[in-house]
């Protein structure tokens, strides 16, 4: 019997884990893919990778914990935003509105970041190894 509710909470636990980081809003998720602005959104814990979000309008959206592993941000407008546990590995982020953002923990490895407003931001525990970063207050 021990066994066997161990066996289904084994089975269980992972189920709990992917409910947590499917958190965005579906219909938000779709506004902004099919119109390129989605703001005050909630999409957090959003595969947006590989997206192509170039000028898109994010003010004040939820991003916490979304996946823009390879996503081109170029022009877009974030300011106000939440991006705070965003992975953003490899990303392009150039000429992007980052006023006022939440960036604490976010993985900007590899990451081109050129010519970003980031006043007000706030940036603890980035992760910016081997980042190119370039006119942009980030360092």
């Amino acid at each position: 019997m021990k066994l066997q509710l161990l066996a289904a909470m084994a089975l269980a636990t992972p189920l709990l884990f992917i409910s947590s980081v499917r958190a965005e809003n579906p219909q938000d998720l779709q506004k902004l893919l099919s119109t390129g602005e989605c703001v005050k959104c909630d999409l957090s814990g959003a595969n947006l990778s590989g997206a192509h979000l170039i000028g898109a309008d994010l003010r004040g959206s939820k991003l916490q914990g979304a996946n823009l592993v390879g996503a081109n941000l170029e022009g877009a407008d974030l300011t106000g935003a939440n991006l705070a546990g965003a992975n953003l590995t490899s990303a392009y982020v150039t000429n992007v509105n980052l006023k006022q953002v939440n960036l604490n923990g976010v993985n900007f490895t590899r990451a081109t970041i050129h010519d970003s407003n980031v006043y007000q931001a706030s940036m603890n525990d980035l992760n910016l190894t081997d980042a190119q970063i370039f006119n942009t207050g980030i360092g």
